[in-house]
C-alpha cells in the first residue's frame, strides 16, 4: 500500500511493487510479469527447438538473460523494447548443463550455476568470460542449482538441491553461513528480495513459491508454477 503524502509544498517517494518475472515452462514464450499493477509480459523469443534452463534479470539495464541448452547460450532480452538486444556463448559453460543466473547490477557481472562441481562461472553482461568461483564447503549441501544475489549484503545465495540448505557466499566464493529452510524445497531457481530479506523458491509439486525469511521459516506463499523466475526490484512512485 502506498503511503499519502502532501501535496502542497512538497513531494515524496513510496515504494513501489516488486515484480516477479517468470517463464512457465522451458518451452515458454513468454515472460509474465505478476506484479498486482504495471504488470506487462515480455516475450522470450524461444524458439520450438530451444529450452531454457537459467534466468535472470538485471535492474541495471532492465534486461532478461536466457540461459539455453546445453547451458552455454545466453539470451539478453531487452524488456522496454521487447526485442533481443544479443545473444553470445559462454564456452566454459558448454559441458555444465543447466543452472540458474544471478546479475550484480552494480558492474553487470552474471553468475551461472555449474551443477556437478563446486564452482559457479562468472561473466560480463556483454559475454566476457572473468573466472570460476570455487564455493568454499559446497560439497555440505549438494551440488549448486539456484542462485540469487543480495545487493545490501553484497553476497551469493546458492540453493544446493535437493535439500533444504542454502549457503550464502561472497562473491569470491568464500564461505560465510548456512541458512535451513523449515521444510522441503524443490531444486532449481531461487531469487532474493534484497530489501525485505526475503528467498523465492518453488516448493515442492511446482504449483507455488515459498518465501521465507532469513531465519529459514516460510513467511507466505505465492501461488505460480514456474521452471524459471527472477525479482524486479520495487519502483518509486513519486508525488508532486
Amino acid at each position: 500500500m502506498f503511503s499519502a503524502c502532501s501535496l502542497v509544498l512538497a513531494g515524496c517517494a513510496t515504494p513501489g511493487l516488486l515484480h516477479l518475472y517468470s517463464l512457465a515452462n522451458s518451452e515458454s514464450d513468454t515472460i509474465a510479469d505478476t506484479a498486482p499493477a504495471n504488470a506487462a509480459d515480455t516475450p522470450s523469443f524461444v524458439q520450438p527447438d530451444e529450452t531454457v534452463v537459467g534466468f535472470a534479470y538485471d535492474p541495471f539495464t532492465d534486461h532478461f538473460f536466457l540461459r539455453l541448452a546445453p547451458g552455454d547460450a545466453i539470451r539478453v532480452v531487452d524488456r522496454p523494447a521487447r526485442a533481443i538486444k544479443r545473444e553470445f556463448t559462454i564456452p566454459q559453460l558448454k559441458a555444465a548443463g543447466p543452472g540458474d543466473l544471478a546479475i550484480r547490477p552494480r558492474d553487470g557481472h552474471v553468475f551461472a550455476a555449474m551443477p556437478g562441481a563446486a564452482k559457479l562461472a562468472e561473466f560480463t553482461r556483454y559475454g566476457e568470460f572473468l573466472r570460476e568461483v570455487t564455493l568454499e564447503r559446497a560439497a555440505a549441501g549438494g551440488d549448486p542449482n539456484g542462485i540469487a544475489y543480495d545487493s545490501v549484503q553484497n553476497r551469493l545465495l546458492v540453493h544446493r538441491g535437493p535439500t533444504r540448505v542454502v549457503a550464502a557466499h561472497a562473491t569470491d566464493g568464500r564461505f560465510i553461513a548456512t541458512l535451513t529452510l523449515d521444510r522441503d524445497v524443490a531444486p532449481g531457481a531461487l531469487a532474493f528480495d534484497s530489501e525485505r530479506s526475503e528467498l523465492y523458491i518453488a516448493l515442492p509439486g511446482g504449483a507455488a513459491l515459498g518465501i521465507f525469511g532469513e531465519d529459514g521459516k516460510l513467511r507466505r506463499e505465492v501461488p505460480l508454477r514456474a521452471s524459471c523466475f527472477d525479482l524486479g526490484p520495487r519502483s518509486f512512485l513519486r508525488m508532486f
